[in-house]
């Protein structure tokens, strides 16, 4: 009976060992889990702020009011806000499995600070310069951005989140922190485009290079069937619902339009039943882009009776030739033969 009763004990005991173990082994768990998650929580805020100035960057070398120093005075705030964000991260406490990985947020964002100051120094030089050394320059400059994007994705992101599942902490993921998006938008080709065009800008925002734009041509899109616009004798077109309108539109001018507005609008009875506006990000001197209007919901009063489609091109800053920026076609709109 003793012995039995020692048995109990023990067994007892055992149990309680093992749970212990079991416990502590969970709480060390979520600890790990908690702190890998907390540091990550850093990160995040660190890494949007900063890739959040690139985008403000190529945004403002679309900008069609900018003028050089506007730019010159942005780059410098964006390399102080990179130098901000290189403090705040210098102040984290990394778990010791990614110490390794968090230097290299430092240095994406050191990166990043160093080259928004190359670029403002670039642009304060590049008055001295021929328009295709002044876009090699900054191109080369903006180059750091490009190479900030590869450290935090190549560097720190794929590394932290190997030792991640190595470790087998789940749930938690490194941030991203991309710059710059499109790489094109900082080739030489493209910041020599925008620079001539920002450098042409006066601080009254207008601009005194040769702006323009003028209308190529319309085409309506239907069912795999193309019908180009004609300004004088009516067309007929399949209102399916696959039905798009394309409309090509060139840069007449000698510097780059960018953010263009071109609006089509269907007309019945002299009242517009559907305005649609696309924007066109960018387009260099003499080059051509077309832009489309998908989603053509056209009321019954569309059809039946002639109609008119206009196109309209919203004027650039310092455009003094508005006669080619529009038309306005005839056309006639039926029901899809097809059902569709």
């Amino acid at each position: 009976m003793g012995l039995a009763r020692l048995a109990g004990l023990v067994a007892l005991a055992i149990a309680i060992v093992v749970g212990l173990v079991f416990w502590v082994g969970s709480c060390q768990g979520q600890s790990k889990h908690d702190e890998y998650a907390s540091y990550m929580a850093d990160v995040r805020p660190i890494a949007q702020s900063s890739a959040a100035t690139g985008a403000a960057f190529v945004n403002a070398l679309g900008s069609p009011n900018i003028t050089v120093s506007d730019l010159q005075a942005k780059l410098g705030q964006w390399s102080r806000q990179q130098q901000q964000a290189y403090d705040s991260a210098l102040r984290l406490r990394p778990p010791g499995p990614l110490q390794a990985a968090h230097q290299q947020v430092l240095t994406t964002l050191q990166l990043r600070a160093i080259g928004f100051a190359a670029l403002a120094n670039a642009l304060a030089r590049a008055g001295t310069k021929s328009n295709a050394d002044a876009a090699a320059s900054l191109a080369k400059q903006a180059q750091l951005l490009t190479a900030s994007d590869l450290v935090w994705s190549n560097l720190f992101h794929g590394p932290a989140a190997e030792t991640l599942k190595r470790l087998g902490v789940t749930g938690v993921i490194p941030p991203p922190s991309q710059s710059i998006t499109n790489p094109e938008v900082i080739s030489p080709y493209s910041l020599g485009q925008a620079y001539r065009r920002i450098n042409s800008t006066s601080g009254g925002g207008t601009t005194s290079g040769a702006s323009g734009s003028a209308l190529v041509q319309t085409e309506a899109v239907s069912a795999g069937t193309t019908t180009t616009l004609s300004t004088s004798t009516p067309k007929r077109i399949d209102a399916s619902a696959s039905l798009v309108f394309k409309v090509t539109v060139k840069n007449s001018g000698t510097i780059q339009s960018v953010k263009v507005p071109v609006t089509l609008r269907v007309i019945v009875s002299g009242k517009s039943v559907l305005t649609q506006t696309e924007k066109i990000a960018s387009i260099a001197p003499q080059h051509q882009v077309t832009v489309s209007f998908t989603n053509i919901q056209l009321p019954p009063s569309a059809f039946g009776a002639s109609q008119k489609v206009h196109v309209n091109i919203a004027k650039v800053p310092g455009e003094t030739e508005l006669s080619n920026n529009s038309a306005t076609y005839p056309v006639f709109f039926s029901l899809s033969s097809s059902g569709g």
